[in-house]
């Protein structure tokens, strides 16, 4: 029922004006707004917080709808399942009770600033500092790559308490950019695919805080935070590229089955009929691994190192399915009038965030 909402939501709300945000390389703030009305914010976070009480399969039914309509730089899915569950999780009573329900409204749209310019999957080479200054913290550094980052005004910042301890040293911290002087925003990163999602740079100036912003009991647990929660944010990739595959099937299938050649409709070629067997197999067969993912996720049994295979296997196969598909549509395929043209855009950043899908195999590998 929640993906039928949802898809709905987004064939109905975001879809007629996602030409528009993609130009714009921003959805506007009043779709948001739109989602969080409908209850598509935050839906795994607990009622008490102003969220739907669900778990990641809801999440997971929300950002499949994106996936199937189209519209995967909407960026509620970083917002809900990767930024709303460090809250969840490590924030305070107090820090759920602020922060929670102004996501789960759209009010507060949610950041997690982890990459800078020197350092991207190797997350102990940040170098943003937040030095204790009294009952604040002073932050001084700069991120890039961050999803959400022009309308984030919630912003979970992973910064070096104490740098002499390396990776020990280093926590989370909530910045409210409504509320703080020293803040900037860089440019809008001009990227290749999801035009739609504002993705920025981010300045910190003596940037000070409470230190009640902290996430946990103690500084020093951001790195054991950032571990935590990286296998949901991998799964949810795995969403992505699943949910975005089975679109570029349909919407191929539909094609040659209309498109004519020597005479004949595209289909009726045997190539054609045994690239698209080839991918449906595949397809299914990752359907079945990601379904399966989710549910002992659910049941709290998810591993990192599933949650790496996950990542890294889908978003390889949602590659192959896009480009594949492209080829299928020949030169059509790569005309920006047609959806497989801004899929495979779209798709090839999925292997890279995240943690590259070199560095999957090397965390898988070290299970061997």
């Amino acid at each position: 029922m929640l993906y039928d909402m949802a898809r709905r939501f987004m064939a109905d709300e975001i879809a007629p004006h996602y030409d528009d945000y993609e130009k714009n390389e921003i959805v506007d703030r009043s779709a948001w707004e739109k989602a969080g009305a409908n209850g598509l914010l935050c839906a795994s976070m607990p009622e008490e917080y102003g969220g739907s009480g669900g778990t990641f399969a809801h999440e997971s039914a929300i950002i499949e709808a994106m996936g199937h309509v189209g519209v995967d730089g909407f960026g509620i899915a970083l917002h809900n399942s990767i930024v709303a569950p460090y809250i969840l999780h490590y924030g305070s009573e107090e820090q759920k009770k602020k922060w929670l329900p102004k996501m789960a409204s759209g009010e507060l749209i949610g950041a997690i600033a982890m990459t800078e310019p020197g350092a991207g999957s190797d997350l102990q080479g940040v170098k943003t500092r937040a030095e204790k200054d009294g009952n604040h913290y002073r932050i001084n550094g700069s991120k890039t790559f961050i999803t959400n980052g022009q309308h984030a005004n919630l912003i979970i910042v992973v910064a070096k308490t104490d740098p002499a301890k390396g990776a020990k040293g280093t926590s989370l911290i909530v910045v409210e950019t409504d509320e703080v002087e020293g803040f900037k925003r860089g440019r809008n990163l001009d990227k290749i695919g999801l035009k739609a999602n504002d993705t920025s740079e981010l300045f910190f100036e003596d940037v000070r805080v409470p230190t009640s912003n902290l996430l946990g009991s103690e500084e020093g647990q951001g790195f054991i935070q950032l571990m935590q929660q990286l296998p949901q944010e991998r799964l949810q990739i795995g969403t992505g590229a699943i949910a975005m595959a089975e679109r570029a099937l349909a919407l191929t299938i539909d094609y040659v089955k209309e498109r004519k050649a020597f005479g004949k409709a595209i289909l009726d070629f045997q190539n054609t009929q045994f690239k698209l067997a080839e991918l449906k197999t595949e397809i299914t067969i990752g359907r079945v691994f990601y379904n399966d993912c989710v549910t002992r996720h659910v049941a709290g049994g998810l591993d990192p190192v599933t949650a790496s295979m996950a990542k890294y296997w889908l978003s390889d196969l949602q590659g192959k399915v896009v480009d594949e598909c492209l080829q299928l549509h020949g030169g059509y395929g790569y005309m920006n009038e047609y959806p497989i043209a801004r899929m495979w855009r779209d798709a090839r950043v999925q292997r890279i965030y995240g943690g590259t899908n070199e560095i999957m195999k090397m965390l898988i590998s070290r299970s061997l």
